[in-house]
């Protein structure tokens, strides 16, 4: 039986990974969002590359407690020993409400795109995906935010940089149209937010949908250090997890009727 992988392989001495040399070509050289991004693609991305992607991350890295990192910091609560554990329980909750949705839009746009984008302008393809998700009954993804209204501030940042770094391609246009003719329907300003923002840079650098989620966790993974680092400094009587669950504790009322009194 032969395994295959173009990733790495070790030689007593060298390390080499997607064809380059680690220590040559790799070490010193290029960033963490790099590598994610060398792992993509098997090639080492361009300048406008990895500047681009480092921003997306740095961008969705830490937004303060959210369910991940709430969900860290009492996974480390209950296992200190296991860094690694509280790591991964902030990670699992990547879904279509938070972290995921950078994989959503991306989807919905590269797929409404090859579904209607054959002869049509872009307020064509909008007005198509729009009518689409109504029919069906499915969220306009990337839209939306509990706190950044009606402008989620990391959202016009990530665009100029995209304009300026040659990313502002055919998704990027069509996700600012649907936001538009959204606007325009609602009759008031809907928050396109940083996932949005994200799905459609990705989707112009040429990275397919499903890729994308694998960036939003290496990069809330990287965030999850500090709140967990946070944890560590506190101790454990004062921490947020423990502080949590003994509110918690406090304040939860049994009602199961066969309760003996």
């Amino acid at each position: 039986m032969k395994f295959e992988t173009k990733i790495g392989m070790s030689k007593p001495e060298a390390i080499y990974v997607h064809g380059y040399n680690l220590t040559e070509d790799l070490i010193g050289k290029i960033t963490l969002a790099d590598m994610a991004l060398l792992g993509a693609l098997h090639r080492r991305p361009t300048d406008e590359e990895s500047k681009m992607l480092n921003a997306c991350m740095v961008a969705i890295c830490e937004h303060g407690f959210t369910p991940s990192s709430v969900a860290a910091r009492l996974t480390y609560l209950g296992a200190p020993e296991a860094v690694q554990a509280a790591v991964a329980a902030g990670l699992l909750g990547a879904g279509s409400v938070y972290l995921g949705a950078m994989e959503n839009t991306a989807q919905m746009l590269q797929e409404g795109w090859e579904a209607y984008g054959h002869n049509h302008d872009v307020a064509f393809v909008a007005a198509s995906i729009l009518e689409e998700r109504k029919a069906k009954k499915l969220q306009v993804i990337g839209f939306g935010h509990p706190i950044h209204k009606p402008v989620d501030p990391r959202t016009p940042k990530l665009f100029a940089l995209a304009e300026e770094l040659g990313f502002s391609g055919k998704h990027t246009t069509l996700m600012k149209e649907i936001h538009r003719q959204m606007n325009e329907q609602k009759g008031r300003q809907i928050t396109l937010n940083a996932a949005g923002a994200i799905g459609a840079i990705l989707s112009d650098m040429n990275l397919h949908f499903s890729i994308v989620r694998a960036f939003a966790v290496a990069a809330r993974a990287v965030g999850l250090i500090g709140h967990i680092a946070e944890e560590m400094e506190a101790g454990r009587k004062d921490s947020m997890g423990q502080k949590l669950f003994d509110h918690i504790e406090e304040n939860t009322v049994y009602t199961n009727d066969c309760l003996v009194k």
